[in-house]
């Protein structure tokens, strides 16, 4: 018996990780979500449900709600837009084929702050080089209609880097002689894209789907440098209305309801996602 329960002596150390990292955090959010809390997040009066009743009432977490969905969908969508288009490009041989695949994989080595840095001042109403470039004189991260397009522009091209690599990876595993005899057959290029070049990738997308939707809704960095949730809450996401609550509210309990609210969110989904995975991904 004792022979038998040695090897699993080894995950000790793992399960010890994950208990401190993962585990316990996650239980004391939970605790602390049935609270509200002093200014230093120490639990003192039970409320049961009732920071769950008050987010769920609230215009401005209502407000969150629907600002994170149409930037996660923005995001997804134009990331893996992104990714797919880059890695078709690059998928045939031809000079210079390296420097385009480096430029294209680079979005995932540069980290989001730098980024946002860099993406503020391209943005900057008055010598900002999108307005120069446009002719125009809009102050992009300042407007409502145009601030959370702006910052999902940057997050989506911040992932499609690591989405060009998937689906490269993808397309090289794609036997070429099922494009030969398509075009014996009379198949154009658009016709073999869409009938045999996305059935073969579908484990891939689905793979990079899930993954970009939960990127998508951890998305803090840049929000936090680019609008602070500004203007008038028209970025202000989830993940930042949480920081928001927590560092500068002094609602932990709020908060820690707000970190719940966006676990069962992006579960419901992951578990969607898979049951639709069984129909349509094709092995």
């Amino acid at each position: 018996m004792e022979k038998k329960a040695f090897p699993y002596c080894y995950l000790i150390p793992s399960f010890l990780v994950f208990c401190v990292f993962l585990f316990y955090p996650f239980f004391k959010t939970v605790y602390l979500s049935l609270y509200k809390t002093n200014n230093m997040g120490e639990a003192k009066i039970f409320v049961g449900l009732g920071n769950y009743i008050d987010l769920l009432t609230s215009s401005s977490f209502q407000n969150s709600l629907k600002v994170t969905i149409i930037f996660v969908v923005i995001v997804v969508f134009a990331s893996m837009f992104l990714g797919l288009v880059t890695a078709v490009l690059c998928n045939k041989n031809f000079p210079a084929i390296r420097f385009f695949s480096t430029a294209y994989a680079m979005p995932m080595a540069i980290a989001s702050s730098s980024a946002a840095m860099i993406f503020n001042i391209m943005l900057n109403p008055s010598v900002g080089i999108v307005n120069k470039l446009l002719n125009l004189n809009v102050n992009w991260l300042n407007d409502t209609n145009t601030a959370l397009f702006c910052v999902a522009f940057l997050t989506a091209w911040l992932n499609s880097g690591i989405n060009f690599l998937y689906f490269s990876a993808g397309l090289g595993n794609i036997d070429e002689t099922i494009y030969e005899r398509a075009s014996i057959d009379g198949a154009s290029s658009v016709q073999q894209f869409f009938f045999l070049t996305l059935p073969n990738l579908s484990p891939i997308l689905f793979y990079t789907l899930v993954v970009n939707i939960i990127q998508a809704f951890q998305s803090f960095g840049q929000i936090k440098i680019l609008t602070e949730g500004g203007p008038t809450e028209s970025t202000n996401v989830i993940v930042y209305s949480i920081y928001r609550d927590a560092f500068f509210n002094y609602k932990f309990g709020d908060a820690a309801a707000q970190s719940i609210i966006l676990f069962i969110i992006i579960m419901i989904v992951t578990l969607i996602m898979f049951k639709i995975e069984k129909k349509g991904v094709k092995y």
